[in-house]
């Protein structure tokens, strides 16, 4: 290319003399049109040089390979050397997208209504467990949910979104998700472990000052596997049994010991153990 434009500005200067003959009529007509058709010709060679280079540039465009989105790379599937071309299946690498990330997990179905309700008061928040549902990991929205039922698990699927700042969340972890759909005010809450189950319905056994027990019925609210609401049938401040349940009569006396406290071993005779509600 830089050979045509020197000789295109060689023959531009000689266009130019032959120019100035032409109006004293000492070169012809065809040698001035012969000059000018030669700086054409250099010009249009010089339109094909560049084409030729705007191509080269292209090709090496090929060469880089630009992710279209952010994530994590994941562990390279060829090494340097390998040929690869348009059409390989395998891939280079592949990218995970971590900002935002998504969590599909399910719920019953028996709890859509108040999924619902809490969906028309506004953005329902999502929080992420570990798996022993100890530490919370991160905290979210609900981005959607599926349109139908499972009907051999009786659940359906949703999805939340976790803009996953500190990578908490990783592609593929088993998490738990609470869905937190409603706030109970001065809600008296027990341990699950407390509520049983008789003839007559749900009753938790109480405690009363000089520590002997008796049975109350309750009326529950919403639980997990740890706690458990109670709507009636205790009052705040009452104390509730939750170990040696079952060796207990009305009236009888325990022995109270706190969870921070390490029981003596167990006997026949041991008294049952109690735990204030929480």
């Amino acid at each position: 290319m830089a050979k045509d434009q020197a000789t295109l500005a060689n023959a531009r200067r000689d266009l130019a003399r032959y120019q100035q003959l032409a109006k004293t009529n000492l070169v012809s007509r065809q040698d001035l049109d012969t000059q000018l058709s030669l700086v054409q010709q250099t010009e249009g060679a010089i339109k094909a040089d560049q084409g030729s280079v705007d191509s080269a540039k292209l090709q090496i465009t090929y060469s880089r390979i630009t992710a279209p989105i952010d994530g994590r790379v994941g562990l390279k599937l060829v090494d340097v050397g390998n040929y690869i071309t348009s059409g390989s299946t395998t891939g280079i690498v592949v990218i995970t997208q971590t900002h935002p990330i998504d969590v599909v997990f399910t719920l019953p179905e028996g709890n859509i209504g108040d999924l619902l309700k809490a969906q028309k008061a506004g953005p329902v928040s999502v929080e992420a467990w570990d798996r022993t549902n100890q530490t919370q990991l991160a905290t979210g929205s609900l981005l959607s949910l599926d349109n139908q039922i499972d009907t051999t698990t009786g659940t359906i699927k949703l999805k939340a979104r976790f803009t996953n700042e500190d990578d908490a969340l990783f592609p593929n972890q088993f998490v738990n998700a609470r869905l937190k759909v409603a706030t109970l005010h001065n809600a008296i809450v027990i341990p699950t472990a407390a509520l049983q189950m008789g003839n007559e319905g749900n009753f938790v056994w109480t405690l009363s000052e000089d520590n002997k027990v008796s049975k109350h019925r309750v009326t529950t609210g919403v639980q997990d596997s740890r706690q458990v609401v109670i709507s009636a049938g205790l009052n705040a401040g009452d104390r509730v049994v939750t170990d040696g349940i079952d060796r207990l009569t009305e009236g009888m006396q325990v022995e109270v010991v706190t969870p921070q406290a390490t029981p003596a071993a167990a006997t026949p005779g041991s008294k049952p153990l109690a735990q204030r509600k929480s």
